[in-house]
């Protein structure tokens, strides 16, 4: 009977070895083929308490065909999994991975012609979003006690909504894992991106949120109100109390989500964000861009509210920087530290004026009193050719990139002070012809063709990149 039962009990081992094990289904992003059968590996000894476990040799990733970015995935396993990424997480997320041309062809092009600030803030403050927004703000539950948690008002947060997904519409449909890997191969900002492809594998492994969920911008930022994923990490919250922090689908979350962001950022409460003001007709606009300072003080400049109102208690509590983003025939406004708050969410000053201008319009106010400017799209080449002059003349407006910033704005106006001229830093055609009249426009180290020169190398976005539902980056 005992021989019996044992050669019973060899036939069901047999028969057990004989049948296939179950094995978990590949990834169906990214057709691969199946792995190499491995030899089981030892289990891992536990280090003692506080000691990072020693890495075990790494097996690279499935070949993509695309020598650079096969010898970073290389490069990046052992670093994530430095990182505390599960290496089964690692492992199946990486699995067939391949960059997206897409990502890196966006992140490297520069647009022939730079949209001016009016058509871009035009196209942002329109009756639809206002309309859409006054009602939203109306109907979203949470949205008083969002406010009063966080002190930022709920139209500030209802245009941030509108602006970086059309209130939800438009989240962008890119792979944040692939994206962020195509990014990270490219090079040109690998560590910012390397850092946001383990802050999206850390959401996955913690089961934040699934990688068919992580859909977003190229530039990775996700969800209603468009943060990247290091950002979700330390800042998205849970607005509509059902214990996650679903920024895809809740617009609570979303919202809550948002208003932390800008309270982090340093938010004042009961402040405002700018006011449009006017000046007298001998203004020095070589100040613009420039003082921080008191109302008291621009008043005295003979700085006022635009609408006729004096200035309010908390007005008077702040600095306030003076702009004129499409120089002095265009709109003037005064920005108070609230303003600069709404640029740590994404570092534009159009998005910003965009934001609050969307944000004042859904609240009930009216129109600006000055209108915008009708404005002429610069070319790169020109942009290049006026910072090139610029330098030549000895007012140095920094890399000749073709993006007219700060640097470029100085220069321009200390420039146009030098030669008597409203000195408001606002490069219109008008300008770059008189700059390239008094360099000598067929001078060939002042006026190169379009594309001569090499891009500066990109910042990383700010903590929550936007995705602008008019495809279409704000200008500086």
């Amino acid at each position: 009977m005992r021989a019996r039962h044992l050669s019973l009990v060899a036939l069901a081992f047999l028969a057990a070895c004989a049948s296939p094990a179950a094995r978990p289904p590949l990834p169906t992003r990214l057709p691969t083929a199946p792995p190499a059968r491995q030899p089981a590996a030892p289990p891992e000894a536990t280090p003692p308490p506080g000691q990072v476990p020693p890495i075990s040799p790494v097996t690279p990733p499935a070949v993509s065909g695309d020598m650079v970015f096969d010898a970073w995935a290389g490069e990046f396993y052992g670093k994530a999994l430095k990182a505390g990424i599960p290496r089964d997480v690692l492992d199946r997320e990486m699995a067939g991975l391949t960059p997206d041309p897409r990502v890196t062809q966006r992140d490297s092009r520069q647009p022939e012609f730079s949209q001016p600030i009016s058509t871009y803030i035009k196209g942002a403050v329109t009756e639809g979003p206002v309309v859409k927004g006054a009602r939203e703000r109306a109907e979203v539950p949470q949205l008083p006690d969002i406010e009063q948690q966080y002190g930022v008002p709920r139209e500030i947060l209802i245009a941030i909504w509108s602006r970086e997904s059309a209130f939800g519409a438009i989240q962008g449909d890119f792979d944040v894992i692939r994206s962020m890997a195509s990014l990270a191969a490219q090079g040109r900002r690998r560590d910012w991106a390397e850092g946001e492809l383990i802050a999206a594998l850390r959401i996955i492994a913690t089961g934040q949120a699934t990688r068919e969920q992580l859909k977003g911008s190229w530039a990775g930022a996700m969800g209603q109100t468009q943060f990247i994923p290091s950002a979700y990490l330390s800042t998205a919250v849970d607005g509509d109390g059902d214990g996650r922090r679903d920024i895809w689908n809740s617009a609570a979350d979303s919202l809550a989500s948002a208003a932390n962001l800008l309270a982090k950022g340093g938010w004042v409460r009961g402040q405002s964000w700018a006011r449009e003001v006017t000046v007298p007709d001998d203004f020095d606009f070589s100040l613009t861009e420039g003082p921080k300072l008191s109302s008291d003080a621009w008043t005295a400049l003979g700085v006022l509210r635009a609408d006729g109102l004096p200035w309010t208690d908390a007005d008077k509590t702040a600095e306030a920087q003076l702009i004129a983003p499409a120089g002095a025939s265009g709109p003037l406004f005064l920005l108070f530290p609230n303003h600069f708050v709404i640029r740590k969410y994404n570092n534009s000053v159009a998005y910003a004026l965009a934001v609050g201008l969307l944000a004042d319009r859904i609240a009930g106010g009216g129109p600006l009193v000055r209108p915008w400017p009708a404005e002429t799209p610069i070319s790169l080449a020109d942009r290049m050719t006026a910072q090139r002059a610029l330098a030549a003349l000895g007012f140095n407006a920094g890399t000749p990139d073709g993006i007219v910033g700060v640097g470029t704005r100085t220069a321009l106006r200390a420039w146009q002070k030098a030669r008597g001229l409203t000195a408001d830093g606002y490069l219109s055609p008008v300008m770059v012809q008189r700059l390239r009249v008094e360099t000598g426009a067929a001078d060939a180290s002042i006026a190169p063709p379009a594309l001569a020169a090499p891009l500066a190398p990109a910042a990383p976005p700010a903590p929550a990149a936007q995705a602008d539902p008019a495809a279409q980056a704000p200008p500086t």
